[in-house]
């Protein structure tokens, strides 16, 4: 099986994969350099991979990027890139996966979240498939103490307020690679990061009715 992780930043999503799809073939695309990808790379832009790519691909991810859908984004001139990659994917008539913040224009998106899977983390995220996806869990966050990691160095993670209304950073770069279940990217790319649980769950839905026909 060959499947092609577009957006792939550092591979997040591309390791969820490779778990529920054992033996794939992944390649990841990215405009940016992505040192620590763990699996095949190719550096370049999305809308210019040619049709090769696409046509060698049995399941495509994409993920492209989310600041102009963020509040602290929008209208701050960031590309809205989720329309025009799904005109794409569409043409290829491949199975694929657009992933994105909630507020982005998807299309009957499934939502998860974090404590579906026991994760540290919230970090709500929608897709848009075109196959079948049967969400069998809920969110809760009862109990659950709020952590995120957003921005270059995850200034946002474990704030808490001290005497003197001070805010101390109490997360560590361990702790956060344990809440997202990823033990091998840096600060700036766990921001980045899709959660490998979330993929790895989608990609087994897909593969569920396939399996079958």
């Amino acid at each position: 099986m060959n499947v092609l992780d577009t957006y792939c930043k550092a591979g997040g999503a591309a390791k969820g994969l490779s778990r529920a799809l054992p033996g794939a073939v992944i390649i990841g695309i990215d405009i940016a350099p992505q040192p620590n990808y763990p699996f095949r790379f190719i550096q370049q832009d999305f809308f210019d991979s040619g049709s090769r790519l696409f046509e060698w691909a049995d399941f495509i991810w994409a993920s492209p990027p989310c600041q102009a859908y963020t509040n602290q984004g929008r209208g701050n001139g960031h590309p809205k890139l989720v329309e025009p990659t799904r005109e794409i994917l569409v043409a290829t008539k491949k199975p694929y996966v657009i992933e994105n913040v909630v507020g982005a224009p998807l299309l009957n998106p499934v939502r998860l979240c974090g404590s579906m899977f026991d994760l540290g983390v919230r970090r709500h995220r929608n897709f848009e498939t075109n196959f079948p996806v049967v969400l069998d869990r809920a969110c809760s966050h009862a109990g659950r103490e709020v952590r995120a990691y957003y921005g270059a160095w995850g200034r946002e993670a474990f704030r808490a307020k001290k005497p003197g209304n001070k805010d101390t950073l109490r997360g560590t770069l361990k702790r956060a690679l344990k809440d997202m279940g990823i033990d091998w990217m840096t600060w700036e790319e766990l921001t980045q990061a899709v959660p490998p649980a979330y993929s790895e769950w989608i990609a087994k839905q897909w593969l569920a009715p396939t399996a079958q026909s």
